[in-house]
């Protein structure tokens, strides 16, 4: 690898990007990832390095990143609720080109504003694309903090959901009660108990 930025990373030295007309940033490899890389955005004039995108990635979600599931009255369908399960991920605007790699890496989801907060949001809601090609790579590349139990109830739900649990009352209790298990720190607008009374 020449004198690539990753080249000594088994070791864990120390190492030193330069990007030109930049500060020197000294940078320690930690376990996430064998190299280091310079994702600033097109505003620096630095050199952009090899870099373990799938890592990466899976550290960017462990901060940023939002595993969820929305469940709503849906008086069309049989049970009168529909689950509906997310991932996604928000970043400024001027640091969109973050959301473009996580586009591309997965080859699923879409970029939106978001109304909310003035950032723009990746998004992936398409059971077989969460299925198929965004869980598979967190379960290879698991997160490190607390939100690895989302990510773990959250692949439960869509294995449920393949399997058409969601259609049934009592699949869609089950569904509901390890839903409110995520975020614990969140809000949601129905409560299991809510659910479990016009559940039909």
């Amino acid at each position: 690898m020449g004198n690539a930025v990753g080249s000594h990373a088994d070791r864990h030295d120390p190492v030193t990007t330069e990007p030109k007309g930049e500060a020197t940033i000294p940078v320690t490899p930690r376990p996430y990832g064998r190299v280091v890389t310079n994702l600033w955005t097109s505003q620096y004039a630095g050199p952009r390095y090899q870099t373990d995108v799938a890592s990466y990635i899976s550290g960017y979600f462990d901060g940023e990143g939002c595993f969820s599931v929305a469940i709503g009255p849906r008086p069309k369908l049989r049970v009168g609720w529909e689950v509906r399960p997310s991932v996604s991920v928000s970043q400024n605007a001027d640091r969109s080109e973050v959301l473009e790699l996580v586009a591309g890496y997965f080859g699923c989801g879409s970029i939106r504003p978001d109304p909310s907060d003035h950032t723009l949001k990746w998004e992936s809601r398409r059971l077989t694309d969460l299925v198929e090609k965004v869980l598979p790579h967190f379960q290879q590349y698991p997160l490190l903090s607390g939100k690895r139990n989302d990510v773990d109830l959250l692949a439960t739900i869509c294995r449920m959901m393949i399997d058409r649990h969601h259609l049934q009352g009592a699949g869609l209790l089950e569904i509901a009660e390890l839903a409110s298990q995520m975020n614990p720190s969140g809000s949601r607008r129905y409560s299991v108990t809510e659910i479990k009374a016009s559940a039909r």
